[in-house]
């Protein structure tokens, strides 16, 4: 049976969104294409008809979860409060508890290091527009001055978000986030 190209969009899509949230849950090495497209509601023979490897798909994934977590910048206020509202939400407890639904730097980070020049090439690609938006909201005079400022905030809120994951003992973990906000609002002041 022949499916129109619309169908195909469609389940790449499905394909590609199942992994990521599958990547983030259990790491990129955890998640052979066998379960991927299990999650998909594929057999394996499909796989090949979308992506020419594992790698391929992981590259996809990635440029779809930035391109999803610059779109969620475009809904905050503008300015400095809007980065405000992007740090009060990265160091939540709701953001730490959905590894599968949050942020790919601090679930996929240490692995996307590793992967093809492809794949970092991609993340690369997708974080330059973030972290612009992030430094315009700085309203800052020197704009690369403002860049790098945020680089260094965002790499902090990463840092924190993946210790405080990483921690048993909830009080512990959530007074790790509380911390992390108060640091990351007032870096930004």
């Amino acid at each position: 049976m022949r499916y129109d190209e619309g169908h195909k969009r469609e389940t790449r899509r499905r394909i590609i969104e199942s992994a990521a949230r599958r990547f983030k849950t259990d790491g990129i090495d955890g998640a052979g294409i066998a379960l991927l497209m299990k999650d998909a509601g594929l057999t394996n023979g499909a796989f090949y008809k979308h992506f020419d490897s594992k790698d391929d798909l992981i590259s996809a994934a990635v440029d779809e979860q930035l391109t999803s977590q610059r779109a969620v910048l475009g809904g905050l206020d503008e300015g400095i409060a809007g980065l405000r509202q992007f740090i009060r939400a990265y160091l939540s407890v709701e953001h730490r508890d959905d590894v599968a639904g949050g942020c790919p730097s601090a679930a996929l980070l240490d692995e996307i290091a590793r992967c093809a020049d492809s794949t970092r090439d991609v993340y690369t690609d997708g974080m330059v527009p973030i972290v612009d938006d992030l430094a315009a909201r700085l309203g800052r005079a020197d704009p690369e001055a403002a860049r790098v400022e945020i680089v260094g905030l965002f790499a902090a809120m990463v840092g924190t978000l993946q210790i405080s994951r990483a921690l048993s003992d909830p009080s512990l973990a959530d007074a790790v986030l509380e911390q992390g906000v108060r640091n990351a609002l007032s870096s930004i002041e």
